[in-house]
């Protein structure tokens, strides 16, 4: 190669030195800028905007996942469910996942969730929504609760085959992971439970029910008067989950166990509600009332043992009764007794030793006027002794007897026997009753108070009542729930029969008891109540109701019993409410208190009080008896 000659040669040879150079220069200046605005970038990703990405990521993995406990169970005394929480899932979705395909979506789901697809497609709608100064869009929304797991799999099968029209093996990659996604991630469960009651309406009222998808909430019965012990305490994770929704382990933060309720352990022997519904049943198809209730009392110990109303309901399908039907009427209706109130007067007569057993009044052949009005019996009745006033439920009688009480003395009794509060008893909704001040008596009001008027109760603070007399004179708080126990069956609540206070002495219950005894009897007004094995002692009940003020021809009929008398065992209350066919407590509730006592007895393998009568030698037996001679 030549070499360049002279200044010409020496010049070009420069020229391309420099442009070499400043090709260099421009190269690392173009360089640099690049590598300066790739630095500023990271800085303003890493260190300015760093929190603002950081939030972001979290959002996209972190997920706080709430384990809910389990409601703990309501049973019997024999440990037989009578409300339980089944495994169930909460369907959830991420609406990012599905995009334009929202109505297809819709079309599949609604019917298996069984809702509304408006209502879901407006569910499935991305929203957005503001967080740091940053527009995100919503990845994650409850569709529906209390979902049944064979449920959940028809959808989990739906979604995984949704056909979407397209061929896919011709899309790109991402078009192909947004199907991908579509059909395992878009739609996802998590645990819930389901409250369900396996005895359907059996205890309907004891038992209650519970409301709320989110968080199940007694609304009656245990369910609602133990709700804080049943519902348990909700548990939390919190942790970190990759692209695919999957648990990073390594990352998990927090981690608190959910603690499942505790089972409630009712006195209730479903065995006994058994009876006492199906005979309640039989009664109400002969009478048809407009509703009929019957409490069964263990008088020792207060225990109920059987608790039920009609109309009644199926606590899974609340919202399909009527409110009538959701009232536990035992503890929430108030009436006037009628006869039934007659062992509170006659009971304070001879505790106070004013009256005695076999003294005689003069029941007036039916009619008795007193302060400007004419009392009624129900027979024309001359003179009666104290125990036969019981007997034959003489109105006149026991008006007599009050008058001589006097005012004071049987107003302090009837709060003795608990009427005018509460019971005490664990269930919501119960009412004290209507017992006047005396300041508030009329000049009548002792004459018709003893027969049961101008007085109002309920149910289960009259069967509590003839309890006391059971029970020698105690009255006991009745009592509905015997203990609490842990998920795996270790009792960490166990509650203990609770006297109240006593209302009479042991003599003079015991003359209670002996003239109650007459009530089941051919002379007494219940002889339908009577037992072929066992003693029964009681008293039956005919109030008339009142309408706009004034008492009309309907009426509250009831029998109250116990037995074996000297030993009781079983005290059993049948009311009802406006019985067509017969009125009379004696023909109405004592025939259908027999039912159940036999039942019940039978049940419980009672040991019978009265001895079978000898059966009658055959012709056969005394002739061969006469041979062996």
């Amino acid at each position: 190669m030549e070499e360049p000659n002279g200044a010409g040669g020496w010049l070009i040879m420069r020229m391309t030195v420099v442009m070499k150079h400043t090709k260099l220069y421009l190269m690392t200046l173009c360089l640099g800028g690049a590598l300066g605005a790739l630095g500023y970038r990271l800085v303003d990703l890493q260190v300015a905007r760093h929190e603002e990405f950081q939030a972001l990521a979290r959002q996209n993995t972190v997920r706080t996942i709430e384990w809910r406990p389990v409601r703990g169970q309501i049973m019997d005394i024999r440990g037989t469910p009578l409300a339980i929480s089944q495994p169930a899932k909460v369907i959830c979705a991420d609406p990012s996942l599905i995009g334009p395909l929202r109505q297809s979506v819709t079309r599949i789901l609604a019917p298996l969730l069984q809702t509304n697809e408006a209502f879901l497609a407006e569910r499935l709608l991305p929203r957005a929504y503001e967080e740091n100064g940053k527009t995100n869009t919503s990845k994650y929304v409850v569709l529906k609760r209390k979902v049944p797991l064979a449920t959940w799999e028809k959808i989990r099968q739906t979604m995984s085959s949704l056909s979407v029209g397209v061929v896919e093996s011709n899309l790109n990659s991402r078009d192909k992971a947004f199907y991908r996604n579509l059909r395992t991630q878009a739609i996802f469960p998590e645990d819930d439970n389901i409250r369900y009651y396996p005895g359907q309406r059996l205890a309907a009222h004891v038992v209650g029910f519970v409301a709320g998808d989110d968080e199940e909430t007694g609304l009656s019965g245990i369910e609602c008067s133990f709700n804080t012990k049943l519902a348990g305490v909700a548990g939390w994770r919190k942790t970190e989950l990759d692209r695919r929704k999957r648990e990073l382990v390594p990352y998990r933060d927090e981690d608190v166990a959910a603690h499942d309720g505790l089972n409630v352990v009712l006195t209730l022997d479903a065995g006994l509600q058994n009876i006492v519904e199906s005979e309640l049943a039989v009664g109400a198809e002969k009478h048809s009332p407009i509703s009929l209730s019957c409490i069964m009392v263990r008088p020792r110990t207060g225990e109920i043992l059987a608790m039920a109303t009609l109309p009644n309901f199926d606590p899974n399908h609340p919202g399909a009764s009527t409110m009538d039907a959701l009232r536990n009427r035992v503890i929430s209706d108030v009436a006037e007794p009628g006869s039934t109130y007659k062992i509170v007067v006659v009971t304070a007569g001879l505790n106070e030793r004013l009256i005695t057993p076999n003294e005689l009044f003069d029941c007036g052949m039916g009619q008795f006027i007193y302060a400007g009005r004419t009392l009624h019996d129900h027979k024309p009745f001359g003179p009666l002794t104290v125990e036969q006033i019981i007997t034959k439920s003489s109105n006149i009688g026991a008006a007599k007897i009050g008058i001589r009480l006097g005012e004071e003395s049987l107003w302090q009794y009837m709060r003795c026997f608990g009427f005018g509060e509460r019971t005490g008893i664990q269930l919501p909704a119960e009412v004290p009753g209507i017992v006047h001040a005396v300041t508030n008596w009329s000049k009548v009001s002792i004459a018709q108070i003893p027969m049961g008027q101008g007085v109002a109760v309920t149910s289960l603070q009259m069967v509590m009542a003839m309890c006391a007399i059971a029970n020698d004179g105690v009255l006991m708080r009745p009592m509905l729930v015997s203990r609490l126990d842990e998920p795996g069956g270790k009792t960490v609540v166990q509650y203990e029969p609770q006297p109240v206070r006593r209302v009479a002495r042991p003599e003079t219950i015991r003359e209670m008891v002996k003239a109650l005894k007459t009530v089941p009897t051919k002379d007494g007004t219940a002889p339908n109540a009577r037992l072929d094995h066992y003693t029964v002692a009681g008293k039956t009940g005919t109030a008339s109701k009142a309408e706009n003020g004034k008492y009309v021809d309907k009426f509250y009929s009831s029998f109250i019993g116990f037995f074996p008398a000297d030993n009781p065992e079983l005290c059993i209350s049948v009311v009802l409410d406006d019985p067509k066919d017969g009125h009379y407590g004696g023909d109405t509730a004592a025939p259908i208190f027999r039912a159940i006592a036999e039942r019940a007895a039978n049940y419980l393998n009672l040991k019978p009080d009265i001895a079978p009568e000898p059966a009658e030698p055959s012709i056969l037996t005394a002739t061969a008896g006469g041979g062996r001679q």
